[in-house]
């Protein structure tokens, strides 16, 4: 074979081979939207508590959902905010929404609370007080987009000695969560799915290392769910310009 020729299979044999760049996703946030974080230390992921931009979304899955955004719409001007607080049950969310929520006016809120809930909160309070948040929230902003996360969990650590009870609590916690998502018209992110069927391909423990808090690997699983389930969502709604 020829320089030649050789040259011409090979620039064809990499374009077989090489990969397709992602599509990118659509832009279904308004201009310069405003998009709230809020939940427990999940969410939190030891954000900064100052204006520093490197720390001030912390390191979880809100971090990376921006990351993404922010650099592929660059010209769209979103804001970014993380309101997560560690160890926060849906009590302490109701403590601090006004200032922490409503204050902020944002035009996406991702809720993600449950966790620290379990064998805490009662069911019924649980259902009770969320609901209540998610109403002020549309009352303050009826066009306000909402996205409503599943608690989840894995047998992992600790967990594992009282695995039946514990999962059964938090599945009772979904099924709220599921039925909230469904009044207030919210995107719902089932991310326990995600790591069920992440746990295929790798330990329990290689996606959330105390059964509570995921890995880095696992916030990226959430976070790509996170992305998949609200351009799914909120595509059927127009966007404003």
């Amino acid at each position: 074979m020829g320089l030649f020729a050789y040259v011409c299979s090979a620039v064809a044999l990499l374009q077989i081979v090489a990969p397709t760049e992602a599509p990118k996703p659509k832009a279904l946030f308004p201009q310069s939207a405003r998009i709230l974080f809020q939940g427990d230390s999940i969410t939190d992921g030891n954000r900064g508590r100052n204006a520093d931009p490197n720390h001030i979304l912390g390191h979880g899955y809100a971090f990376l959902i921006a990351a993404k955004y922010g650099a592929t719409f660059a010209e769209r001007n979103y804001t970014f905010l993380n309101r997560g607080v560690s160890g926060n049950r849906v009590t302490d969310l109701e403590a601090r929404w006004k200032e922490d929520t409503l204050d902020l006016k944002p035009d996406v809120l991702s809720v993600l609370i449950g966790v620290n809930d379990n064998s805490n909160i009662p069911l019924d309070k649980y259902e009770r007080v969320y609901d209540k948040l998610l109403t002020e929230t549309v009352t303050a902003n009826p066009h306000i987009r909402l996205v409503l996360c599943e608690p989840f969990t894995l047998p992992v650590g600790s967990i594992k000695q009282n695995w039946e009870s514990w999962s059964a609590e938090i599945n009772e916690r979904r099924k709220i969560v599921t039925s909230l998502a469904k009044k207030h018209h919210a995107a719902l992110v089932r991310f326990q799915k995600v790591f069920d069927d992440a746990c295929k391909r790798a330990p329990a423990e290689y996606w959330i290392w105390d059964g509570v808090h995921p890995t880095y690997s696992g916030h990226q699983l959430m976070a790509d769910e996170w992305m998949r389930t609200v351009q799914d969502f909120l595509s059927r709604r127009p966007t404003k310009k």
